[in-house]
């Protein structure tokens, strides 16, 4: 990743100012219309439940997630529910079981709002957490129940809470195996 991945996010990020006193959730139906938010949830459910891929598909469609071909997403995963249309998960994508993807953020005095753009072939992980304006590369990778609040780079594995990069290191092995040398001896 470069030094600048956790800016590239926020970049990409669009803050909404809201007024008064109250926390910007007391808002939300300032940002959409509560019946558009409904019928999101009811795609939502019908997305996360459903036994065929296809369909899941079709559900996340018709909320305005733009899917590639090939998609796999898993049960009880969840897209935005107020800005699904800022999602894009492109070809053979994978979205595993439970994992969130959020294109929103509401804060105190502002709600924030921005893509995620899942790349071909990326892979996410059970339970993995991604935030708005976050962008996983080609063919990269998110570990389970990991969150990620900067750019994954296309081949890159991460993991973690916040999710960082896995090192390659071969010492790792290493290490272990002269442990169980050291306890045969």
């Amino acid at each position: 990743m470069t030094d600048d991945s956790p800016r590239a996010r926020h970049d990409r990020i669009t803050r909404h100012s809201t007024p008064g006193a109250r926390n910007s959730l007391a808002f939300w139906t300032d940002a959409k219309h509560p019946l558009r938010i409904a019928l999101n949830y009811i795609f939502v459910w019908l997305a996360r439940i459903s036994p065929s891929l296809r369909a899941r598909r079709w559900f996340l469609r018709r909320i305005g997630v733009t899917v590639g071909t090939g998609v796999s997403w898993g049960l009880e995963a969840t897209p935005d529910v107020f800005w699904p249309e800022l999602i894009t998960l492109e070809e053979h994508a994978i979205v595993g079981y439970d994992a969130t993807i959020l294109c929103h953020e509401f804060l105190q005095d502002e709600y924030r709002t921005g893509g995620v753009v899942i790349g071909e072939r990326a892979m996410i992980g059970a339970g993995a957490i991604i935030l708005p304006g976050v962008e996983i590369g080609a063919d990269a990778s998110v570990a389970a129940n990991s969150l990620v609040t900067t750019d994954v780079e296309p081949g890159m594995t991460v993991a973690g809470v916040p999710a960082e990069p896995m090192g390659g290191d071969s010492s790792d092995g290493d290490a272990t195996d002269d442990t169980a040398d050291a306890d045969e001896e």
